[in-house]
C-alpha cells in the first residue's frame, strides 16, 4: 500500500505563516524523520499576503524604522528550537543594492533606489517591505528542501472539515480539496461584514445618496465618489487615518514642499477632499521616535518580572488588571524612562540615581509617597511620567470653539514633535521601550486564561489602544505633513469625544463634541479603523464556516454586565482551535490578530526576544510532534493491516 507522507497545511501565507515556515525548517532535523508535504494557501503574493502586498500605493510607509524589522529569530529570541539569525530589512535592502546577497530578488527600478537610499533611521515603503517579506518566504521554503515540498495554492479557503481517516479537509474557492494531517489558520486581519452602527450609518448613506466608508483596509477602500473640496467626517486619528491623508492627498496629486526656514507646505492639486477629523483622544498617534539613548542600559524586569506575576498567580486564582496588573505594568515602564532620564540627563533632575531608584522600587505605583518622590527630584513638571494624562492629553483644555481645538490639537502635535524628533529627549526612547519590553513580557509571562473576564476585556481594549497610542504611532514627518495640510484648509480638527450621528431631516451625518455641540454636518463619513475582530460577522468565508458549522466559536468572557463576546476565535493557550462544545480540536490551529491569544505581530525588532518568535517556534514544535504522531499512527496502522 502507498506511504501516507504526513501533510500539514497553512490557511493563509502572510508574513505569519513565512516565520512559521523557517522555524519548521530550524527544528524539523531534530524532530522530525522524513518526507513532508506542506501546502499554503494564499490568494495574494506568499510572504507579504493581503496587508504586505506589492500592490498598494507607493506612498504608503511602514511604520517602523529599517533596522526595527526583522523576521529572523535571533540569538535574543529565548525558544526551544536553534535560533537563525539573518539579516533585518535595513541590512537586507544594503546587500540587495550592493549585489552582495546571493539569492536577492530582482527588484524594479524604483524599489532598488528604495534599497540604496535606505538607512537603519528610514520609514521604508510598504512595497519594499513587501519585497523583503516575499523574499524571506522564499528563503524558508528553500530551508526545508528537499525532504519538505511546499505547494503554494493561489486561492482561499473556504470551508473546513474533519477527514473521514482523520486530520482535515480544506474545500479551496477554486473547486479543489486539500487533505491534511494538521492544519493552520493564519488568516491575518480579516474583513467584516458591514453590522452593527456602522450598517445603520452604510444603510443611512445608501438611502440618502450620502458616502460611508465602514471600518476596513483603508487601501481596498474605493474613495472616488468623494468630490474634490467635499466636506468629509473622518472618526479615528491612528494608523488609518494617517494612511487616509496618503491617498486623499498626494495620491490625488498634491504636493508637499519643504520651506526655507525648514517648515513644510502643501501644495493641493485640487482635486482633495476637505477632512474633519476626531477621535476619542482627539489628537493622532504620538510620532516614532529619533533621539538615541545616553544613560545606563536597563537590566532584567525589576517589577514586572516572571517571580512577581508567579507570585500573584500562587496567591489568586484569577488576576485583576487594573489592580494586580497595570500597577507592575506602569512601574516598569516608568523605571525605564526614569533611569534614562537620570543618568543620560542628571542636569534635569534634584537627586542620584541610585537613591531615586533605591525609594522607587520600594513605593507603590500612584501612590502619595510615589508622587512627593518624583516631586522632590523632578524639578520640572513636565518631565514627571503621568500615565492618565498621556492618556487623556487634552483632557482639561477649554474646548468650547472650533478655534479652541485646532489650537489644542496643533499645540500637542507640535510639542509631541519637539519631544520625539528633537533628540534631546531620549527618556522619550526609554519610556517607548520600555512600554514595548512591558507589551511583550506580559503576553509571555501572564497566562491570559488567569485574567477575570473583565481584565481580558481591558487587555484587549484599552491597553492595546494605548500601547498603539504611544508606540504604534507615524513617521514624524506624517505629523508635520498633518499639520501643513492643516494650515492649507484641508484638514480641520474636530477634538475629542466625537461622536457622529445622522439626521433624516436632511440626509447628512452630523459631528458633535464630547459636550454636545454641533460641530459639522456633511453628506460623507469614513470610520477609519480596521474592524473590530468577529467571527459571527466575519467576510471571511472560512471563519463564517467555522462559526456555522460550530468547529469555531468565538470568545464569550463572563461580565458583572453578562456574557460578553470579544469577536475572536477562541483558542488554547497552544493555539488549538475550540470549538462551540468547549474541546480543542486535535491538530487544527490558528494564530494571529482575530485570535483570543495575546496579540504580538507577525515581525520586530531585532535583539527583542520577540513574541512572534517565540510563539513561531512553540507552534512549529508543536506541529511538528502531531505529525510524528500521525506518521507513527499511519505506520501502526499499516502493519497491523499487513
Amino acid at each position: 500500500m502507498p506511504i501516507h507522507v504526513p501533510t500539514v497545511a497553512f490557511i493563509g501565507g502572510g508574513p505569519r505563516t513565512a516565520g512559521l515556515l523557517e522555524r519548521l525548517a530550524a527544528n524539523r532535523p531534530e524532530m522530525f524523520a522524513g518526507a513532508l508535504d506542506i501546502h499554503v494557501v494564499e490568494p495574494f503574493s506568499p510572504g507579504s499576503g493581503r496587508i504586505w502586498r506589492l500592490d498598494q500605493d507607493p506612498g504608503l510607509l511602514l511604520n517602523s524604522m529599517a533596522g526595527d524589522v526583522t523576521m529572523f529569530t535571533d540569538a535574543s529570541v529565548v525558544c526551544e528550537g536553534p535560533v537563525a539569525d539573518g539579516p533585518d530589512l535595513a541590512q537586507w535592502a544594503a546587500e540587495v543594492a550592493a549585489g552582495s546577497l546571493p539569492d536577492a530578488p530582482v527588484l524594479p527600478p524604483h524599489l532598488l533606489a528604495q534599497a540604496a537610499g535606505l538607512g537603519r533611521s528610514s520609514f521604508p515603503t510598504r512595497q519594499l517591505h513587501s519585497a523583503y517579506l516575499e523574499w524571506f518566504f522564499r528563503r524558508a521554503v528553500a530551508a526545508l528542501a528537499p525532504q519538505a515540498s511546499v505547494t503554494v495554492h493561489g486561492d482561499s479557503a473556504t470551508e473546513l472539515a474533519p477527514g473521514p481517516a482523520g486530520g482535515w479537509l480544506i474545500r479551496l474557492a477554486g473547486g479543489n480539496t486539500l487533505a491534511a494531517d494538521v492544519a493552520v489558520l493564519a488568516l491575518g486581519h480579516s474583513d467584516a461584514e458591514v453590522h452593527g452602527r456602522s450598517a445603520e450609518f452604510a444603510d443611512f448613506a445608501a438611502r440618502h445618496g450620502a458616502f460611508h466608508a465602514a471600518p476596513a483596509y483603508t487601501t481596498d477602500v474605493d474613495y472616488s465618489a468623494l468630490a474634490p473640496g467635499q466636506d468629509v467626517i473622518v472618526s479615528g486619528m491612528g494608523l488609518a487615518f494617517i494612511d487616509l491623508l496618503v491617498l486623499l492627498m498626494e495620491g490625488r496629486g498634491g504636493q508637499f514642499v519643504e520651506k526655507d526656514c525648514g517648515g513644510l507646505d502643501y501644495l493641493p492639486s485640487g482635486r482633495e477632499p476637505r477632512l474633519w477629523a476626531g477621535s476619542r483622544r482627539g489628537v493622532p498617534y504620538h510620532s516614532k521616535i529619533s533621539a538615541e539613548l545616553r544613560g545606563h542600559a536597563p537590566g532584567p524586569a525589576r517589577f514586572l518580572s516572571p517571580d512577581a506575576v508567579s507570585g500573584l498567580l500562587a496567591g489568586h486564582s484569577e488576576l485583576d488588571f487594573r489592580t494586580q496588573l497595570w500597577p507592575l505594568m506602569a512601574k516598569e515602564a516608568a523605571h525605564a524612562y526614569y533611569l534614562e532620564l537620570f543618568t543620560g540627563s542628571p542636569e534635569r533632575v534634584a537627586m542620584d540615581w541610585a537613591g531615586f531608584s533605591a525609594s522607587f522600587a520600594r513605593l507603590d505605583w500612584n501612590s502619595a509617597g510615589m508622587a512627593r518622590l518624583v516631586a522632590a527630584a523632578v524639578p520640572d513638571p513636565a518631565l514627571r511620567l503621568d500615565f492618565e494624562s498621556l492618556d487623556h492629553p487634552l483632557e482639561g483644555t477649554p474646548l468650547e470653539r472650533p478655534d479652541s481645538i485646532a489650537a489644542a490639537v496643533v499645540a500637542h502635535i507640535e510639542r509631541d514633535l519637539n519631544l520625539r524628533d528633537g533628540g534631546e529627549n531620549p527618556e522619550t526612547l526609554a519610556l517607548f521601550l520600555g512600554l514595548l519590553r512591558v507589551y511583550m513580557d506580559v503576553a509571555s509571562i501572564v497566562p491570559a486564561h488567569r485574567l477575570t473576564a473583565a481584565s481580558q476585556a481591558a487587555v484587549h481594549s484599552w491597553w492595546h489602544g494605548f500601547f498603539s497610542f504611544m508606540d504604534s504611532g507615524p513617521p514624524p514627518h506624517r505629523l508635520r505633513q498633518v499639520l501643513a495640510l492643516h494650515r492649507a484648509g484641508l484638514l480641520e480638527f474636530l477634538g475629542p469625544g466625537l461622536g457622529v450621528h445622522t439626521q433624516e431631516s436632511t440626509g447628512l451625518f452630523v459631528a458633535r463634541h464630547a459636550n454636545g455641540s454641533q460641530a459639522l454636518t456633511a453628506a460623507a463619513f469614513i470610520e477609519a479603523r480596521l474592524p473590530a475582530p468577529t467571527v459571527a460577522n466575519s467576510a471571511n468565508p472560512l471563519l463564517a464556516h467555522l462559526h456555522a458549522s460550530s468547529l469555531g466559536s468565538e470568545q464569550l468572557l463572563l461580565t458583572a454586565d453578562g456574557t460578553v463576546s470579544t469577536g475572536r476565535l477562541l483558542v488554547t493557550a497552544e493555539h488549538r482551535l475550540v470549538g462551540r462544545s468547549g474541546e480543542p480540536a486535535e491538530g487544527l490551529f490558528a494564530v494571529g490578530p482575530g485570535t483570543s491569544a495575546w496579540a504580538s505581530g507577525a515581525f520586530a525588532r531585532p535583539g527583542s526576544n520577540a513574541a512572534p518568535f517565540r510563539e513561531n517556534d512553540a507552534l512549529a514544535r508543536k506541529v511538528l510532534h502531531t505529525l510524528t504522531a500521525h506518521a507513527d499512527l499511519a505506520l501502526l496502522s499499516g502493519r497491523t493491516q499487513s
